[in-house]
């Protein structure tokens, strides 16, 4: 990839950590860091954080998060036909102001093949996961008979855990009538985003979802169809290299996991975080720019940032001065 910016510049000023002076301290989650501007409005900054097996890696991806960041708004764009969705205002290419929305806390899993987590269900002989049935005959990477959905209860630490249907409406986490708008919102959702990659030479392989409720409406929040939240593999030679038993090529965060994993790291009791080299965190964001370059159509353009605080305390004043949405 043919980028204009200095490579040890990028690689020294990330975007690791804000603090807004002015504003309360941000929640902190894996790669965001969100302020609460009013009862109405948070302002939400992406920073360059990548994480994997629920640790924060010590090293950051140069612009990862204004490409995650201007890939969600992108994505939201393409939906909001859909549903409603969080975003007011992408004022930065980091930060994104959103609508204060109560969390619905399940993480709606939507997969269109036989991959990743599924795959491994599979593979130890079950034919079930979230309640859903499977095949049989099925191998690794194959495309299921029609998307599924399985939800995860959403972890405030560790893993999140698989649920079914059934158990999210017996423990009463939603009502029949709002899981019922979620599966078909969701259903629609990953549709959208199928056709969207198919047109762009990808396949939307699985992704997450995350909702909440806006004064009562179901709003999607988060993320949408981004590397963070979603796999995609490469649309040409898919087939061949299936009936093959070849390794399908991917975009998605699973080659840091692989990475990772030959450095002797699975995030296990006892393992050592080891440190990302400056050509292996290059090579992430690459793959990262390339996605949004492939999906969007558009050139990626990096904004090297020094002074991100500063600027926030602006961008955040706006945005409180603005009439609520």
């Amino acid at each position: 990839m043919n980028l204009d910016f200095p490579t040890q510049e990028a690689l020294t000023h990330c975007i690791t950590d804000t603090n807004v002076p002015g504003f309360p301290k941000p929640y902190k989650g894996k790669v965001r860091d969100v302020y609460v501007l009013d009862s109405d409005k948070l302002g939400i900054v992406v920073t360059d954080r990548i994480s994997a097996f629920d640790h924060i890696m010590k090293e950051a991806i140069p612009f990862k998060g204004q490409i995650l960041n201007q890939l969600a708004a992108f994505s939201f764009d393409k939906v909001k036909d859909i549903i409603a969705t969080h975003i007011i205002d992408v004022p930065h290419p980091n930060v994104t102001i959103a609508k204060k929305c109560d969390t619905i806390p399940i993480e709606v899993v939507m997969r269109g093949y036989l991959t990743g987590h599924a795959w491994r269900v599979y593979k130890s002989g079950k034919r079930q996961i979230c309640g859903v049935d499977l095949p049989e005959g099925l191998k690794e990477h194959d495309k299921l008979p029609n998307p599924i959905l399985t939800p995860a209860t959403k972890a405030q630490e560790g893993h999140d855990e698989d649920i079914s249907e059934k158990e999210i409406l017996s423990k009463k986490i939603v009502s029949p009538d709002l899981w019922n708008d979620i599966k078909e919102k969701a259903f629609m959702l990953f549709e959208r985003g199928s056709q969207i990659a198919a047109k762009q030479g990808l396949i939307l392989v699985d992704t997450k979802y995350e909702f909440g409720l806006y004064n009562g409406q179901l709003t999607l929040i988060d993320e949408v169809h981004t590397t963070d939240s979603s796999r995609y593999f490469y649309l040409k030679g898919y087939e061949e290299r299936q009936a093959k038993g070849d390794e399908q090529k991917q975009l998605s965060k699973e080659f840091l996991r692989e990475w990772l994993m030959d450095n002797q790291f699975q995030g296990l009791e006892g393992q050592d975080l080891p440190d990302l080299p400056d050509d292996f965190r290059i090579k992430v964001f690459e793959r990262y720019a390339e996605l949004f370059e492939m999906l969007t159509g558009s050139t990626f353009k990096p904004q090297l940032e020094s002074n991100l605080n500063d600027k926030l305390v602006s961008i955040f004043k706006d945005a409180q001065g603005q009439s609520k949405t």
